[in-house]
């Protein structure tokens, strides 16, 4: 019963390695009106085949105090010959990081990052703050 169970727990080791394996890092690119932002997507696939996504951002300033001002970043995904597509809000924290994780039924696409007045809105209408293409 000793060895099944760490015959198991190998296994379940090595299949867990394996999906790690997959996850590559992408830096996003900062538009000139947030020079000090940074960021990075690290891309991955879920047992699913769908992209994951964990956008990290690092010294982004607060929507309300961009120039013109906004209430909130919202986080874009647009395939290759479609439409951007809403993610949800990227919110930023006191300390100007935020994060944004989610999935995505493509393997080719970019990921932007926009500061909007509506976190829900359809389409994006405010500045481009990061993008990035993405290809898996």
């Amino acid at each position: 019963m000793k060895a099944k169970f760490v015959l198991f727990f190998a296994l379940m080791v090595s299949v867990g390695m394996l999906g790690a394996c997959g996850h590559k890092k992408v830096a996003m690119t900062a538009a000139s009106t947030v020079p000090a932002a940074t960021g990075h997507a690290e891309i991955g696939t879920d047992r699913n085949g769908n992209t994951t996504i964990d956008l990290k951002v690092q010294h982004l300033a607060k929507p309300e105090n961009l120039t013109p001002a906004a209430s909130t970043y919202v986080v874009w995904i647009q395939p290759r010959g479609g439409a951007p597509q809403n993610q949800g809000a990227l919110q930023v924290n006191s300390d100007l990081n935020g994060e944004y994780k989610g999935t995505a039924p493509y393997k080719n696409f970019d990921i932007f990052v926009t500061a909007e007045n509506d976190a829900k809105t359809n389409t994006p209408s405010g500045q481009e703050v990061m993008r990035q293409h993405v290809e898996r």
